[in-house]
């Protein structure tokens, strides 16, 4: 059968089709992608795609919203229940619009606010300079020890004190251990700032029990919903019935006008699946793989930031392999193992083209590789890393990834105990 994609334009459908062979056929370490089910794809590519809805449930300012009004309702109670929040708000169109809207629902243009650096592992929006976050606010940003890698909380409060933020933000995008949410809360209220906590990449490993929470101890919680969550593209802000209102009114009309209800609806399917044992078994699994390729890596001599991993996230300073990051995650590349360049802590070298890469698990592990293929995932990334500028080797590596993916089909979707997907 013809799809109707494939005969209105087949030029878009083909390449689509080459996008689903490049996904099936290489191994995906990027840590913020992932493969959603084919309930939530279908949810996402829905006749929702065609509804406006702008507004809350109940106070929409358009008709037409009867089944709107109960799906949103819906994600909404299925965020609470697993984050375990007074508040959710599902309509946020990225992780970004959520941060600054979130900042938004606490503070003025002006007020100061403090992150993690970028070239430390913090986000762009949490002050970065190229930021429109550090254009709205003063911004002041703390940084990992240059010695361990890993946050000095100490450090952090100190900073805290003689700043005197509004808000501190708690999280990260490449920082590769646990995250102690309870003493960013406990800072943000000796100083008198406000807590909001940027879970985006480990909201996934949140839900499930393997990373500590901060909704306990935050004002507000940001995340994206896709990553480890493994729904739609979107963002999503939980927080304290005291901010719901604030944080609303700061979502819409604040940062933007009506909702994308395909999302939305996809949304409300990725968390039903993540209430569930085989979601908690699968992020158990990301955790598992990430420090037995951590493990392996290291003993192959990459020196990775931190000394290793807590979460699904691994970050490799190449500076004692002398490879830029940008070199090796290009080789990598074309032996179909995708990862991506990144700036490491004291790095001196350009954005563009840094001494490191990051790598993550959660893409993979979808695919059921468990340990075992992690040590051949690290035996092929220490091949190319060796065989840099050898095209033939990494010619015959990208063959030998093509074969061991083979054995992991990418799932068309994933069983839920009594509910036919």
């Amino acid at each position: 059968m013809i799809s109707a994609l494939e005969k209105y334009d087949p030029q878009i459908y083909e390449l689509i089709r080459q996008e689903e062979a490049r996904q099936s056929g290489s191994i995906r370490l990027i840590p913020s992608e992932n493969y959603v089910s084919l309930a939530v794809m279908m949810a996402s590519s829905s006749c929702l795609t065609n509804k406006y809805a702008e507004g809350y449930p109940g106070k929409r300012y358009y008709e037409g919203q009867q089944v709107t009004d109960l799906i949103e309702n819906l994600a909404v109670a299925r965020a609470k229940k697993i984050f375990k929040a007074d508040h959710a708000n599902v309509q946020s169109y990225s992780g970004s619009v959520a941060n600054l809207a979130a900042y938004n629902a606490l503070i003025k243009p002006g007020d100061t606010i403090m992150g993690l650096s970028l070239s430390n592992g913090g986000h762009l929006t949490h002050g970065w300079n190229v930021s429109v976050s550090s254009k709205f606010y003063n911004s002041v940003q703390y940084s990992v020890d240059p010695k361990t890698g890993r946050l000095d909380y100490s450090q952090i409060e100190d900073l805290a004190k003689k700043n005197k933020p509004k808000i501190i933000i708690s999280g990260a995008t490449a920082y590769p251990r646990e995250i102690d949410f309870k003493a960013f809360g406990d800072i943000a209220k000796k100083t008198g700032a406000y807590h909001v906590s940027d879970i985006a990449h480990i909201s996934g490993l949140v839900v499930a029990g393997i990373h500590n929470s901060p909704v306990p101890h935050a004002d507000i919680v940001s995340t994206t919903t896709h990553k480890t969550l493994r729904g739609p593209r979107g963002g999503m802000l939980l927080c304290k019935e005291e901010h719901a209102d604030k944080v609303d009114k700061s979502v819409f009309p604040g940062v933007q006008g009506g909702p994308h209800m395909h999302t939305i609806t996809a949304l409300a399917v990725a968390l039903a699946e993540a209430d569930t044992a085989e979601f908690v078994t699968y992020a158990k699994q990301i955790k598992k793989n990430a420090k037995r390729l951590a493990d392996k890596l290291l003993s192959y001599g990459f020196n990775l930031v931190s000394g290793g991993t807590d979460n699904h996230l691994i970050l490799i300073d190449l500076r004692n392999k002398n490879i830029p990051g940008k070199k090796l995650a290009k080789a990598l590349d074309r032996a179909r193992i995708v990862t991506n360049y990144n700036t490491v802590p004291g790095d001196s070298a350009s954005a563009f083209n840094p001494s490191g890469i990051r790598l993550g698990t959660p893409a993979v592990t979808t695919r059921g590789m468990k340990e075992d293929q992690m040590d051949i995932i690290a035996q092929f990334i220490n091949k190319v890393a060796d065989n840099i500028d050898n095209e033939s080797i990494i010619e015959e590596t990208g063959k030998e990834v093509l074969m061991l993916c083979s054995k992991f089909r990418v799932p068309e979707h994933f069983i839920i105990p009594g509910k036919d997907l």
